[in-house]
């Protein structure tokens, strides 16, 4: 016979596997939900260097094909830098928990969302504080902001409004992210469900995307797996506010953030 103890190990390790599979597929799934809007993006970057390409050839005076090059590079270097933000997204698989700058997680997660909100005409406000630095898994934290702010998208109609908040608490020993919507909201009687897996308060959009329930449920784990808090605030027709604490770090030692502001559509 099976030692009792060997098979509740064996089922513990089963479990550990699965929801690391789960996590995974949960991420490519949020990817799944900007495809749309980076296919856009990426014809409107294909559009611009073919223009500027078909100008320079054209022009055959040095400063117009100087400026003709000098777009062209702009816009390769944007798209390099969604392409490598899109990669290190869907592929990272560490685990391991070190002092994070948040303003930096969340401005890389907008270089991804970024279209996808101006698509819909979401205006962002952004209010992140510098140096305020955490105890975290980036690829976590970063799953786990896609997933708030891609939600709280598609509660929005055209033309809402995403807040966005990194702040430092130290009198209580929290770094704070918050993501705010002025959408449909949830209602009361919902609420204490929608961290459940497989729990949804919506249906798919026309793309299909949304409404699996799991979105929440891994943001959940994310958040135990720190060993932070996260709190929902919602009032239907007035929209929803998550926010998330987690433990606060002292930035590493000789660190100089290099992070470049995300500028368009956000305010």
């Amino acid at each position: 016979m099976t030692d009792p103890a060997q098979q509740v190990q064996e089922l513990t390790e089963r479990m550990a596997r699965l929801e690391e599979e789960l996590m995974r597929a949960q991420r490519l799934s949020s990817v799944g939900a900007l495809a749309s809007s980076i296919t856009h993006e990426f014809n409107n970057i294909l559009t611009t260097v073919i223009n500027y390409a078909k100008m320079g050839l054209r022009h055959p005076d040095e400063a117009t094909r100087t400026k003709a090059l000098d777009r062209i590079l702009t816009a390769s270097q944007r798209a390099a830098k969604i392409t490598t933000g899109m990669l290190s997204y869907a592929r990272s698989t560490s685990s391991r928990i070190e002092p994070q700058d948040l303003k930096r997680l969340l401005e890389d997660v907008l270089v991804l969302v970024q279209k996808d909100l101006q698509m819909h005409r979401i205006t962002v406000d952004l209010q992140a504080a510098d140096n305020v630095w955490a105890m975290a898994n980036s690829s976590q934290i970063q799953q786990l902001l896609m997933n708030l702010i891609v939600n709280a998208r598609q509660a929005m109609k055209e033309a809402g409004r995403l807040r966005l908040i990194v702040r430092d608490n130290p009198d209580e020993g929290w770094a704070e992210l918050i993501v705010a919507d002025n959408g449909c909201g949830i209602p009361q009687d919902k609420l204490p469900r929608i961290f459940e897996s497989f729990y949804t308060t919506k249906t798919p959009d026309e793309r299909g995307q949304g409404g699996t329930g799991l979105g929440l449920a891994v943001c959940l784990k994310i958040v135990e797996s720190h060993h932070g808090r996260i709190r929902v605030e919602s009032e239907v027709g007035r929209g929803t506010t998550f926010t998330l604490r987690l433990p606060r770090s002292e930035s590493p030692a000789g660190f100089i953030s290099t992070a470049a502001p995300v500028r368009a559509g956000v305010r």
